[in-house]
């Protein structure tokens, strides 16, 4: 299952993990738009109404899933977006949307895939995170403590899930070259060829997939920028 698959990171790894034979079960706001990207359903992917505010629809995506492919053996919550919050701003609403969508819902996507992964015996959760969960570089503070937040529940997962061979890793990227970002690049003063590409992020998405349950990672920083911080 994959949160946010009609998003840059999302579609990227829709997109690398079809390569590689797996079956897929997409979630995003429009299914006309993952219509409009990947083609029709077939017996290998699925698409799925998903809206981050509405808890019925992750309830509704999980149990439509497991009724397609019989199981779950692995979730990737891959949603963004977000309003700006900086530190002065009083606006308890935006804050409250950033924290929806990077924490409390990765959580309940997380604790309804919880019994499924468990049954796999090396189920997978992997959150994309980003390098504003290890520092804060501006005073965006809504995405930035939502985001170490997110690293946090990264953490819980992997602890409440190790026993039972679930293992959770947070990718950590700083700036990745999809569209939000390429629009923001001339204020960047970064050349979009300088950012990590999506294909890239994707690709370490299916190599937390794939090692084995005595070599997980619990987060992957990548950097497209030097930065002297780990």
């Amino acid at each position: 299952m994959i949160s946010g698959s009609d998003g840059g990171i999302g579609s990227a790894i829709v997109e690398n993990l079809l390569t590689h034979g797996y079956r897929v079960s997409l979630g995003g706001l429009d299914k006309a738009s993952l219509e409009g990207k990947f083609g029709s359903e077939t017996s290998n992917k699925t698409f799925h109404a998903f809206d981050a505010f509405d808890k019925q629809s992750a309830v509704d995506w999980v149990s439509q899933t497991v009724e397609t492919f019989g199981q779950i053996d692995g979730l990737v919550n891959a949603i963004g977006g977000g309003g700006r919050v900086a530190m002065m701003d009083d606006n308890d609403q935006a804050l409250d949307d950033v924290w929806e969508l990077f924490v409390k819902t990765p959580l309940r996507l997380t604790r309804l895939c919880m019994p499924h992964l468990e049954k796999s015996g090396r189920g997978r959760v992997v959150n994309i995170a980003s390098l504003a969960s290890k520092r804060i570089r501006n005073v965006t503070v809504g995405y930035g403590v939502a985001k170490f937040a997110q690293l946090g529940l990264t953490h819980a997962t992997r602890t409440y899930g190790w026993e039972k061979g679930v293992r959770a890793t947070a990718v950590c990227p700083g700036w990745v070259g999809t569209a939000k970002s390429m629009a923001k690049a001339p204020n960047l003063q970064m050349l979009p060829d300088d950012m990590t590409d999506p294909s890239t992020i994707a690709h370490m998405v299916r190599t937390a997939i794939e090692l084995p349950n005595n070599a997980s990672m619990a987060e992957m920083i990548i950097n497209c920028e030097f930065e002297d911080l780990f």
